[in-house]
């Protein structure tokens, strides 16, 4: 797939606790045409991370070299620590015709699509903020005062996501995985992301129409 052009940067949004990790890693399982941008940090390897697998873990005075020559499609700190998105890995991957998913958060978003005007943006959300606050409770540690404050953020978050032209509701994951894999294959097949295929298939007429 994807032999005709270039692939598609879908950018995965969603509030904290709504599933677009767990969904983009599904998709990514799913689908032969979809690759890992292996994101770079200044933060140590935590347990069995793999350098170039997990992320790519730079000093903090190389990522700061790559930020002022700008490497970057976007990044952020986030406490004591870089995290970014390589302009270049994720053109490398495009270019080879396959496609590109990233789970990232709205302000991250925004920047990619800054960077790459012809990204897709899917906006995940839960089926309701009573069911995401039972996933929070659910999933974590944290203060009844933390789980209060992440779900005030993704009514926000919801507030602000104008920028993302898809909407997929994580209601079954099997569900919205196969959603995504949809949006994916429409964009693909879109004319313009279609003109070499278009350019091939007059050409292949004009030639036998020669030898005929």
């Amino acid at each position: 797939m994807g032999s005709h052009g270039a692939g598609i940067l879908l950018i995965l949004s969603a509030p904290s606790g709504a599933g677009k990790s767990t969904l983009a890693r599904m998709l990514r399982e799913q689908r032969s045409d979809v690759e890992v941008s292996v994101s770079h940090t200044t933060r140590s390897p935590r347990g069995s991370e793999v350098d170039g697998v997990h992320y790519h873990f730079v000093s903090r005075e190389e990522f700061e070299e790559r930020i002022a020559a700008g490497q970057f499609a976007e990044y952020a700190q986030v406490y004591e620590n870089y995290y970014g998105t390589s302009r270049e890995v994720v053109e490398t991957i495009l270019r080879n015709g396959n496609s590109v998913v990233l789970d990232i958060d709205i302000q991250g978003g925004e920047q990619l699509m800054s960077a790459f005007p012809e990204a897709v943006g899917v906006f995940v959300i839960p089926p309701s903020f009573e069911e995401l606050e039972n996933r929070l409770i659910a999933r974590s540690t944290d203060t009844a005062e933390s789980q209060a404050r992440r779900l005030a953020s993704a009514r926000d978050e919801v507030r602000a996501s104008g920028a993302y032209e898809y909407v997929v509701v994580n209601k079954k994951l099997v569900d919205a995985v196969a959603k995504l894999s949809s949006i994916l294959d429409a964009e693909l097949a879109r004319r313009g992301r279609m003109e070499g295929a278009i350019g091939e298939l007059l050409a292949s007429e004009t030639k036998q129409e020669k030898t005929s």
